[in-house]
Parts: C-alpha cells; structure tokens; sequence
C-alpha cells in the first residue's frame, strides 16, 4: 500500500483528482449536519422568485424562491449516491458474468456472451428511459435501470483478462495439484483481474453520473429527490434560460463536470500505477 501510494501522488491529475472527489463526498455526508432539508419544500421557500446571486442566497433562488446552493449541495448527495450503487451493481454483474464465461468456457460461455451481445446491441439510454417508465419511480429504479444496461462492458473486459491470466503456466500448475474453481479463481485468478477492474470501477462511477443526470433531466427521476440532473430539468422547463438565470443553471452543470472529471482522473491514475508501462519516466 506504501507502494501503491507513493506512486500515485506522483500523479499530479490523479491528486488533483482525489482532493475534488473527497471535498465533494464530505459536503454530500456533512450536508444533513451543516444545513436544514426543510429548505428544500417549495411550501416553505423563503426568498424571492429568481433572484441573482446575493449575501443572503450565494447562488441565487430558482422559480420557487428556494436557495440553488443548497438544492446543489443535496443534490451531490443523490447524484453520489446512484453513481456508485449503479456503478457496485454492474461491476458486479459484470465480473460474475466474465468470469463464468472465460473460466468456465463450454456452452456456459457461449449462452453467457449470447446475452452480453444482446444487451450491448440494445441503445444503452433508451432501455434505461423503458425501464425508468415501466418501473415505479425512485432511486432505486434508476440504480438499476444503469446497472442492467451498463454491465456487458464490464463483462466483455473482465472475461478477456481472465482467458489471458488463465493462459499462464502457474493456473495449469495449480489445475494439476488438484485446486478446485473457487481456490483458482480466488487465488490466483482475481489477484490479476482485480486491478482491471478497479480501474474500471472508476471509470464507470463517471458514466453512471451522467447516466442519471441524464434521466433526470428527461424527467424520470424521483420526483421527491433532489439532484443536478433534476435541477437542469426544473431550470428548462420553468424558463431559466429566458429569465437569464444562469446561475440555476450553471451550479448543477459544474457540479456534473467536475465529478465526472475527478472520477476519470483518478481512474487514469489508477491505470498508470497498476500497469507500468503506461508510466512515464
């Protein structure tokens, strides 16, 4: 690990990267200690309808006098929060698919990369926007309509990483001493597979992000939530842009950007210190 660290901070992005990730994660869990939810209900907005920025309101109210910091600040919380469960279930989903596939091989493998296929040709967006439809909404309906269409990438990276591990002499070494599928592929075969998909895992929290402030923003979210995505869709449907209210406009689109910039920073950090020769001398 002092290795691993050490390594990493002498990646200045991947640093710069992680500091954002961390300032952002102790706002969304310190939100609850530092602010009152209560400012969230319409019913009980306090400050005037789309007002600029001022001393009392630091990012100015939306249409229904509430303040755009704080609805900014929660909305880190929701945004956060369904990035990475969704992120958690198709890493999941994936590794146990592209494990099965490539350790297993047979027809498991092909009924397993059949699927994947399928799902990869599906529109990504539009089966997420089916599933967000026909399911009830709430977070967890929007958790799991990214995790099923966000899985078979995950699967198709795991299983090539694992054929090219179970390719090396040790796995054949260990198949002839007698070790069972769970001893192979639990010590031998996740220790290689395992920084592919940290790197991943990363990565697809960024996607994730965007994925749900995406469907937010068409209006498919939880209705009783706060998040960026959902405040871009108040923001266009209520007429920000013809009231020049940029700023219910611009903190959510920061908010997007720089998370999804500090997720990918930190996930290309990752790769430069988990695979050497993508490191610079």
């Amino acid at each position: 690990m002092k290795a691993f660290w050490r390594e990493f901070v002498r990646n200045r992005s991947g640093v710069a990267g992680l500091a954002v990730l961390a300032l952002m994660v102790a706002l969304a869990l310190l939100a609850p200690v530092l602010t009152d939810r209560v400012g969230l209900d319409v019913t009980r907005a306090q400050f005037p309808r789309w007002q600029p920025p001022a001393a009392d309101y630091w990012l100015g109210t939306d249409h229904t006098g509430r303040s755009v910091l704080l609805q900014t600040w929660w909305g880190a919380r929701v945004s956060l929060t369904v990035g990475v469960a969704a992120t958690l279930l198709s890493v999941g989903v994936g590794s146990v698919v592209g494990l099965a596939a490539a350790h297993f091989g047979g027809w498991l493998s092909g009924l397993l990369m059949r699927v994947t296929d399928f799902f990869l040709a599906l529109p990504a967006l539009v089966l997420a926007i089916c599933l967000s439809t026909v399911l009830p909404r709430g977070i967890g309906t929007i958790v799991l309509a990214i995790g099923a269409t966000a899985w078979p990438a995950t699967a198709r990276l795991v299983r090539a990483q694992t054929l090219a591990v179970e390719a090396r002499p040790y796995i054949e070494r260990a198949k002839v001493l007698g070790g069972g599928h769970l001893h192979i592929i639990g010590r031998h075969v996740l220790p290689g597979v395992f920084p592919l998909v940290l790197v991943n895992t990363t990565l697809t929290v960024a996607s994730a992000i965007i994925a749900e402030s995406t469907l937010s923003f068409l209006g498919l979210g939880d209705p009783g939530l706060v998040s960026w995505g959902s405040m871009l869709h108040e923001a266009t449907l209520h007429g920000a842009v013809s009231q020049g209210a940029w700023w219910f406009l611009l903190p959510p689109g920061l908010g997007i950007v720089l998370v999804v910039l500090a997720f990918t920073l930190c996930g290309r950090a990752l790769e430069t210190v988990l695979n050497p020769r993508l490191r610079v001398s």
